[in-house]
């Protein structure tokens, strides 16, 4: 050799790099990809304090006084009414379902006790399966509902200690009412652990095949690309179902989860859930050209499914347009059907559009597959 250095040489070099950086066309992508979406996600979509929160209001009146209670909860910013004027039991589908976050009654004798003078009550019921869902929402709330009444009445202006006879507040902290983080985190583990690991490892399921050089046995094989897919994606289905009794058992041995709900309908969603996951993985093959391209799509889907889908940060707190993103996630739905029937010990009618959700994921996920995959090595 010529010499420790030679800057034509590390100019060659440089130049092969350059060019064969150009040519992964995924991993350039990946790489300004990444940071921009992380960048977007944790500076817009993410919010610690969630606003403009769901609810629904159950009253049979709508005098002045009702009026005024709901202007000022939706003025807090909290407060979103959505659904004004349910029955109870539609009002309690509605929390149960994660439709809601906060349902408030307001009794048809409200007026009535207001003009006689008595201290009349409203109830919050607040879904607390996320404890800093419902903690800042409820912490003003008493004032505030107490001082729009004084204010429609034209007392705003009397002592402190009056506004709090003005005004009984009854809050109900539904499904987890000691606020205890586990219950919320616990089961959406059991998502986010299946995600992570049905895609990545059903990602590499062809790719594998390429990089060993066995891809031409496969394709010389009489299967036909259904068979090949369902060969691929069983077994793994196998390894989901332990995975998915490992978690659950620890759940109720180590972390003490309630469990409400039925459980053969959680092992249905949980079965669906997994296969829209292991024919995701299965789809990532057909358009990865390497295991290394595999894992990075794999981790270019996680990361988004992670911070959209409920799992860190409160669903309903993130605005509008992150939201419609979030529901493209298999992981979104999954994540409500689990809280409910653990949770709420929600029924069928309950989640069942979730669950068709994940159907539909199972069709365009498996469509996407049968049209990418190929029958030469070209």
């Amino acid at each position: 050799m010529n010499g420790l250095f030679s800057l034509s040489r590390l100019r060659a070099l440089l130049i092969k790099e350059f060019i064969q950086m150009r040519r992964d066309r995924i991993t350039f992508a990946m790489m300004l990809g990444v940071p921009l979406m992380q960048l977007i996600l944790f500076g817009f979509a993410i919010n610690s304090d969630p606003k403009g929160l769901p609810a629904a209001l159950v009253t049979s009146s709508s005098d002045h006084y009702v009026r005024a209670m709901v202007s000022a909860l939706e003025l807090t910013g909290y407060y979103r009414f959505v659904s004004v004027g349910e029955s109870a039991e539609n009002a309690e589908d509605l929390i149960q379902g994660g439709h809601v976050s906060f349902v408030v009654t307001i009794p048809s004798d409200f007026a009535r006790r207001v003009d006689r003078g008595d201290r009349p009550q409203i109830l919050i019921e607040a879904d607390a399966t996320d404890p800093s869902v419902a903690s800042g929402a409820i912490s003003t709330l008493s004032t505030v509902a107490a001082q729009a009444l004084l204010r429609e009445q034209g007392r705003e202006i009397e002592a402190d200690e009056t506004q709090k006879h003005a005004l009984e507040v009854v809050v109900q902290r539904r499904y987890n009412p000691e606020g205890i983080t586990q219950y919320n985190i616990v089961p959406g583990l059991l998502g986010v652990i299946l995600q992570m690991t049905m895609v990545m490892m059903t990602s590499m399921a062809l790719t594998r095949e390429t990089e060993r050089g066995t891809m031409e046995n496969l394709l010389a094989m009489p299967a036909s690309p259904f068979e090949i897919m369902i060969g691929k994606i069983v077994p793994y289905l196998a390894v989901g179902a332990m995975q998915v009794s490992v978690v659950l058992v620890a759940a109720k041995l180590l972390f003490d989860v309630p469990f409400m709900g039925s459980l053969p309908l959680l092992l249905t969603a949980v079965l669906i859930f997994v296969l829209s996951l292991v024919l995701l993985g299965y789809t990532i093959s057909t358009v990865a050209k390497s295991q290394m391209q595999a894992m990075q799509l794999t981790f270019f889907f996680f990361l988004p499914s992670l911070l959209l889908s409920g799992f860190m940060f409160p669903f309903r707190g993130m605005p509008a347009w992150a939201q419609w993103l979030g529901e493209l996630f298999p992981l979104t739905h999954f994540l409500r059907v689990i809280r409910a029937v653990m949770l709420k010990g929600a029924d069928w009618h309950i989640i069942a559009f979730e669950v068709s959700m994940l159907g539909l994921f199972i069709l365009a996920y498996a469509g996407l597959a049968l049209m990418r995959f190929k029958r030469t090595l070209d």
